[in-house]
């Protein structure tokens, strides 16, 4: 026991960056798509006095990495972060434990990198405005992965809450209402911790990729039915999005953007494979 590597969030963070982060997530999502991860649906435990939630996140990728989340969700929580994990890491050959990483900064970048895949192919090659719905933890690392893509020359942000703050910190503009933001936007993030929809589909130029990371409980949305019905729409695990999402990829096998004028949506759970492939990231840095 006394090998076993412990990985605090500082030594995460000064291990894991955007640049080897996203292709190795776009790696990580193309053998999910391809069969080659063994990775059950989530398992999720409500800790309802407290409107919490703890989830328990394995994964599996043939001939890679052996690997689970344990991860909290507290959605009320002021003052700390609503999100809070340890990955343990497994020895695929002899199922020894090899490491225990704070999960929480993987969990944030493990998203925004898995959505900086999604706008690589889907989006258009033009895309020069940029919209984030949010303005908490999700909404900065999306405006950091994006922009390895991308080149923004404008960025938009609406919150019901702090969107000035967060346009002055990172030196964009915040947009009144939320559909001031989006009109007009090539890529949207949706990033606002909703259950009830904040983004209207009637808003959105012909065009535009929207990212949507929220909502992952059955019974809460982001997206209204007008951009659900109309876009077309990519997941990062099918059996997820179908269980999890209640609004309800990048393998390169089939075909992403199919004209200039059709809207992209992806729609993002969240899946263990990508905690597991960043986590291995992580340890091959050490």
């Amino acid at each position: 026991m006394s090998d076993i590597v412990v990985l605090d969030e500082p030594a995460v963070q000064e291990r894991l960056h955007y640049q080897d982060l996203i292709p190795a997530i776009a790696q990580a999502l193309a053998a999910l798509s391809a069969g080659k991860v063994v990775q059950p649906v989530r398992a999720v435990l409500p800790v309802a006095p407290h409107q919490g939630f703890f989830a328990v996140m394995p994964a599996y990728a043939d001939g890679g990495a052996l690997g689970a989340k344990l991860v909290t969700f507290y959605p009320k929580n002021v003052g700390i972060h609503t999100h809070h994990a340890l990955i343990v890491m497994f020895k695929p050959v002899t199922g020894e434990p090899l490491a225990v990483l704070d999960g929480r900064l993987i969990t944030e970048m493990r998203t925004a990198a898995a959505s900086a895949v999604a706008t690589q192919r889907l989006a258009r090659a033009n895309a020069s405005v940029l919209a984030i719905l949010g303005s908490g933890v999700q909404a900065g690392s999306h405006l950091a992965a994006l922009r390895h893509v991308r080149s923004f020359k404008e960025v938009r942000v609406w919150s019901p809450r702090n969107a000035a703050a967060f346009a002055q910190r990172h030196g964009v503009k915040a947009a009144a209402t939320a559909a001031d933001a989006v009109r007009g936007a090539d890529v949207v993030v949706v990033a606002a911790n909703a259950t009830t929809p904040v983004l209207q589909g009637r808003w959105l130029a012909p065009g535009t990729h929207v990212n949507a990371i929220g909502a992952t409980r059955p019974e809460w949305r982001e997206l209204d039915d007008d951009l659900v019905k109309t876009a077309r729409i990519f997941v990062d695990s099918r059996e997820a999005a179908l269980r999890e999402s209640g609004d309800v990829i990048a393998a390169g096998t089939a075909p992403g953007r199919r004209s200039a004028q059709e809207i992209t949506l992806f729609k993002s759970v969240g899946v263990a494979v990508e905690d597991v492939a960043a986590a291995a990231l992580v340890l091959g840095a050490r």
